[in-house]
C-alpha cells in the first residue's frame, strides 16, 4: 500500500451496451499482421469491446500451422494448454453456441479474476490454472500477460508481455516434470518452432520486459492479487491515498468478518470496514480514486460473498470515476454471477 504513482493520462470511458454484430469498419492493419479475417477481429474485439494485441493474432496463426482443423486445441495433448475467451471467437464456436445473447463480461471469467483480465488460456481444470491479459485501462492495449490458479488463491502472476513468452515459460516448466522421453520431444519441437516463430515476429521471451518495468513504477498499491493498480495522480499527489490498513491488518479484519459466529458478532467486526468506506467518500471528494478502487479490490480479491454488497458499491463507483466504464459494467455482471466453476458462455 505504497504511494506516490506517477501521473498516467485517464483513459476514455470504453462504449457501453455495443452488440457483437460481424458489420462495421474493418481496422486498417499493417502488413505484418496475422491475416485473420477482418470480420473475425472486429467480431472479437466487438464482442468483448476490448482491442486484442496484434500477438493475439499471430498466437493464433502459428496454432492454426500447428493443429489447421482445430487451432484451439493444437496445444492441449502436448502442453496442457487450450485456447478459449476471444479466441472461442475466431474459431467460430460463438455460433454454435446455445445462448443466442451470450454475456462475453463473464466468458471465461474465473472467481477470482478482476476486470482488468481477460482469459485466453486454459490448463489444469484442478487448480484452474489460466493466462490471460492484463489491462490497466480498458481502452488501452494489455500491459502484461498474468497467470492464475483460482483453486489456490487470488494472486495473479505476471508471465510475459506477450502470449508467445507466457505459453514457453508454461512449457519450460512442463519440460521440467516430464520424464518420458517421447513427451520430451514433443515438448522440445514445440519449443523450438515457438521461439523460432517469436524471434521472426520481434517478440520478446523474457519473463519481465523493461516495459513491464516501467509499467511497475505507475503502480500505486500491490493490492491483495499483487498485480498491481494504476491510477493517475498529478505533481501534488492528488489521485491516490493510502487505506488506514495494512494488507495483513485488512486481512485480519476480512476473517473476523467471514468467520463471526452470529450476525451480530459479524456486524461489530464490520467497524473497521465501515470507518475506512467514510474515508473513500472523502477520498472520492478530492479526487483520491484509488483508494475506494483498491479497497473495492482487495474486498473482491478476499472472496467472501459477505463483502460483494460493499464491492458492488466500491468498485463500479470507483471505475466510473476513473473512466473506466467497461470494468464498472464487467464487475457488476460478475458479482450477480459469482461462481466457482468458470463460465463458458458459449457451449454448445
Amino acid at each position: 500500500m505504497t504511494g506516490g504513482g506517477k501521473r498516467r493520462p485517464r483513459g476514455a470511458a470504453g462504449p457501453a451496451g455495443e452488440q457483437c454484430e460481424k458489420n462495421g469498419d474493418t481496422k486498417k492493419r499493417r502488413s505484418n499482421q496475422a491475416d485473420t479475417t477482418g470480420s473475425l477481429r472486429q467480431e472479437a474485439e466487438t464482442c468483448y469491446r476490448l482491442t486484442l494485441p496484434e500477438d493475439f493474432y499471430q498466437f493464433w496463426r502459428f496454432c492454426e500451422e500447428l493443429d489447421p482443423e482445430k487451432p484451439s486445441d493444437a496445444l492441449v495433448s502436448s502442453v496442457g494448454l487450450r485456447l478459449v475467451g476471444p479466441y472461442d471467437i475466431l474459431a467460430g464456436k460463438h455460433k454454435k453456441a446455445k445462448s443466442t445473447n451470450p454475456d462475453f463480461n463473464l466468458h471465461w471469467r474465473f472467481f477470482y479474476d478482476p476486470p482488468e483480465f481477460q482469459t485466453i488460456l486454459v490448463a489444469d481444470s484442478k487448480t484452474q490454472y489460466h493466462m490471460g491479459y492484463f489491462r490497466d485501462v480498458p481502452d488501452e492495449l494489455p500491459v502484461w500477460v498474468g497467470a492464475n490458479e483460482a483453486k489456490k488463491s487470488c494472486v495473479i502472476s505476471q508471465v510475459g508481455d506477450n502470449v508467445f513468452a507466457a505459453v514457453k515459460l508454461f512449457l519450460l516448466k512442463k519440460l521440467k516434470e516430464v520424464t518420458d522421453k517421447k513427451k520430451t520431444a514433443i515438448l522440445k519441437d514445440i519449443d523450438e518452432k515457438l521461439t523460432r516463430t517469436a524471434k521472426e515476429l520481434g517478440y520478446s521471451l523474457e519473463q519481465k520486459t523493461v516495459k513491464m518495468k516501467q509499467r511497475d513504477k505507475k503502480v500505486v498499491t500491490k493490492a491483495f492479487h499483487g498485480a498491481g493498480l494504476v491510477v493517475p495522480v498529478d505533481k501534488n499527489d492528488v489521485g491516490y491515498r493510502e487505506l488506514p490498513e495494512t494488507n495483513a491488518n485488512l486481512r485480519r479484519i476480512c476473517k473476523a468478518i467471514v468467520d463471526a459466529s452470529t450476525d451480530d458478532e459479524r456486524l461489530k467486526a464490520f467497524a473497521p470496514i465501515q470507518e475506512m468506506l467514510t474515508f473513500v467518500q472523502f477520498a472520492n471528494d478530492e479526487c483520491d480514486y484509488g483508494m475506494g478502487y483498491e479497497l473495492g479490490i482487495d474486498l473482491f480479491c478476499y472472496g467472501s460473498h459477505y463483502f460483494h454488497k460493499t464491492v458492488g458499491q466500491l468498485l463500479p463507483l470507483a471505475y466510473t470515476l476513473l473512466q473506466r466504464s467497461l470494468f464498472a459494467e464487467i464487475i457488476q455482471s460478475h458479482l450477480a454471477n459469482r461462481r466457482e466453476e468458470p463460465l463458458d458462455q458459449l457451449a454448445p
